[in-house]
């Protein structure tokens, strides 16, 4: 008979392996040296998970992997912002609380989880999808309140969002966010000239 699973010693090994993976990414992850930084062995979690693969996708879904990286939290009060000067603020502030130092581990973990996702989307296209819908389905109703149709709110969202993240993958690698804020100062010039012509 199968030794029944201890939910409070599951939950632990959850956030053992969540903080594990935020700090050494999911390349060559290892079953037997993730074991050990978590006191335990590689049996143990094949017993409570079955296989590294649910362990992980299971770590990295779970609902509280990605605190920060929700949009509501960022965007409180976009619907709000009902000119075109007022989403540019919020939009800047968004960039800077995105780029501080203490969230740019959980930046590195979700961009190569985007890149996994393209190798295997059932295990991980739904936590990268859940994420950018969050955040096109909170900014989708601010620029329809500027003006515009739903299509093309949807469309300016979508574009906000996808260009957003896709700016912070240089300076992850390179270090070099001077570079990275201008060209996001960039994109915002050229967008809010739409923002300001909804029509």
């Amino acid at each position: 008979m199968p030794r029944p699973k201890d939910l409070a010693k599951r939950k632990e090994l959850l956030d053992g392996v969540r903080a594990y993976v935020l700090g050494h990414g999911l390349a060559g992850l290892s079953l037997r040296p993730l074991a050990r930084a978590l006191g335990t062995s590689d049996r143990m979690l094949l017993h409570y998970f079955g296989t590294k693969e649910r362990l992980v996708a299971e770590a990295l879904t779970w609902d509280t992997t990605r605190p920060f990286l929700r949009a509501r939290p960022l965007l409180e009060g976009a619907e709000a912002h009902r000119d075109a000067a007022a989403m540019r603020g919020l939009m800047e502030d968004v960039w800077q609380q995105l780029r501080a130092p203490e969230r740019q581990a959980t930046l590195r973990l979700f961009l190569e989880l985007m890149t996994a996702s393209l190798h295997d989307p059932d295990r991980y296209g739904p936590l990268v999808r859940n994420v950018l819908t969050d955040w096109t389905d909170l900014l989708t109703p601010a620029f329809t309140d500027l003006g515009m149709t739903l299509e093309r709110a949807r469309t300016e969202a979508t574009l906000l969002v996808s260009s957003t993240f896709g700016l912070l993958v240089s300076p992850l690698t390179d270090g070099r966010w001077e570079t990275a804020d201008a060209a996001f100062r960039t994109l915002l010039d050229r967008l809010d000239v739409g923002w300001k012509n909804p029509d």
